[in-house]
């Protein structure tokens, strides 16, 4: 029989002894919940599905966290968004459980509260997405194999509607010109994104020995997807880039931080008094130019590094008014 009792801090204790088994020992808010432990152990135990939690029951999720990011995180290819994420998880109440105490109810509610927070869908989506890489770690790695993964019963948000930004007439000649007045690197790192269709890591990671002039080509070693691929430059980014002076460390840029580029857009875009316009709209701009040129889907997504057509096609907005010109044109 297990044995429960209240100790001197109020909490109540359940201790179960087995032959054959290490004896297990948990503490909770009431009697009931220790009695529904017990009765699960037990009922393990005597079905052969018995795992010891003990070590998940003397870990918080904030050791986890700790642990994942000296041992995990450096693997990963976002490590640095990924430190935000776990630095977030560490401030909140739920990193102060035991893992093996952590339940669906508790992920929700931490979701519930990131959202009612203002987070948008797609950040929490990726909090989620690392506490469930987390949790599977500690059961394949970490030599806790008894313990589940609750994330994956907790419905995540919806994803956001892809956005279909595109530049209205005109808008490209303010950016530019506002940009000159920002900074002298800006309004040639505008043109290359509209011009090369690069996410803004790529481009600004980019050094002198990446590019060819003979062959008219930028290569990325280092991409989003994790395969290096081979943009071709346009004249217009050939020219833009021979406009470039070279630095000494071989870097196109001087600006290291990739916050600093879309803090320069946005001071940018409100001097040229341009609403709802980011970064990133100048990739999906730069896709549906593309298109627009007439190169094929294979074509594009060789530049833009898309995989498949139905990722490549929330990068493409075609005008209305555009095909109506083109039908007129053929009719």
């Amino acid at each position: 029989m297990p044995s429960v009792y209240q100790n001197r801090s109020g909490n109540w204790e359940c201790r179960i002894r087995r032959r054959g088994f290490p004896v297990q020992t948990a503490t909770f808010d009431t009697k009931e919940e220790a009695k529904d432990w017990a009765s699960t152990v037990e009922g393990d135990m005597v079905r052969g599905r018995f795992v010891d939690q003990r070590e998940a029951e003397r870990t918080t999720l904030a050791e986890a966290l700790e642990r994942y990011e000296r041992e995990v995180l450096p693997r990963k290819r976002h490590e640095r968004q990924e430190k935000s994420v776990v630095k977030t998880l560490l401030r909140h109440p739920i990193s102060r459980m035991m893992l093996a105490r952590v339940r669906s109810k508790d992920i929700a509610a931490y979701a519930a509260r990131r959202q009612a927070a203002g987070i948008g869908p797609q950040q929490i989506r990726l909090d989620l997405g690392l506490l469930s890489h987390l949790f599977n770690i500690a059961r394949r790695e970490w030599g806790l194999e008894g313990l589940g993964n609750p994330v994956e019963l907790v419905s995540k948000p919806r994803r956001p509607p892809g956005r279909n930004r595109r530049l209205e007439p005109g808008e490209e000649d303010r950016l530019v010109a506002a940009a000159k007045e920002y900074s002298s690197e800006l309004p040639a790192f505008l043109v290359l994104a509209l011009e090369t269709g690069m996410r803004r890591a790529e481009l600004a990671g980019l050094g002198w020995d990446r590019i060819d002039f003979e062959r008219r080509t930028a290569h990325l070693p280092d991409t989003k997807t994790g395969e290096p691929r081979t943009v071709p430059l346009s004249p217009r980014a050939l020219d833009t880039l021979k406009s470039l002076p070279r630095r000494l460390d071989g870097r196109l840029w001087s600006i290291g931080f990739l916050d600093s580029w879309t803090k320069a857009f946005r001071r940018t875009c409100k001097r040229a008094e341009i609403k709802d316009l980011n970064l990133h709209d100048l990739r999906h701009e730069a896709t549906s130019r593309f298109f627009e040129r007439g190169l094929s889907i294979e074509k594009v997504a060789a530049i833009t590094g898309h995989k498949t057509w139905a990722m490549l096609r929330r990068y493409t907005h075609p005008r209305a008014e555009d095909i109506a010109r083109e039908l007129a044109a053929k009719a």
